[in-house]
């Protein structure tokens, strides 16, 4: 299943029918599908806002994939390179005005999601999450 949006927010509520969709087929219960929604759309909305230069237009393509072992969902975009897996763990210990601004959406979705992984191929960012069947279903 594909789902193809534009580097625009408005389209954020396509996405959340297309994971609630993907995890429908897979099996998760809504509370799992509800937190896969959650560090998807941190992840399509940090691309949306940053990918590419301010006022330039671009897509956002989210590959996804459901079996019997869990589901996937790789998140594909042609702006600038970007791996946010080598980005530092958030420290959440600190308070809010210590702690230094950005990298708890990335803590998210490490949390929610079984697999982070990230390539750069081709001129496009690829970043791949994943939930495994059976935990937390």
């Amino acid at each position: 299943m594909t789902l193809i949006l534009r580097n625009n927010v408005q389209d954020v509520p396509q996405l959340a029918a297309f994971v609630d969709q993907v995890c429908e087929v897979a099996g998760f219960s809504a509370s799992i599908t509800m937190q896969m929604n959650l560090a998807i759309e941190e992840a399509v909305v940090n691309v949306m806002n940053y990918a590419y230069p301010q006022g330039t237009e671009g897509e956002v393509r989210i590959e996804a994939q459901a079996d019997e072992n869990g589901v996937q969902f790789v998140i594909i975009d042609s702006g600038t390179p970007f791996d946010p897996t080598t980005e530092a763990e958030a420290d959440t210990t600190l308070s809010a005005e210590e702690r230094q601004i950005g990298g708890l959406g990335i803590f998210l979705v490490r949390q929610l999601m079984d697999t982070v992984s990230y390539e750069y191929k081709e001129g496009r960012n690829m970043l791949t999450l994943r939930k495994e069947a059976g935990k937390g279903k």
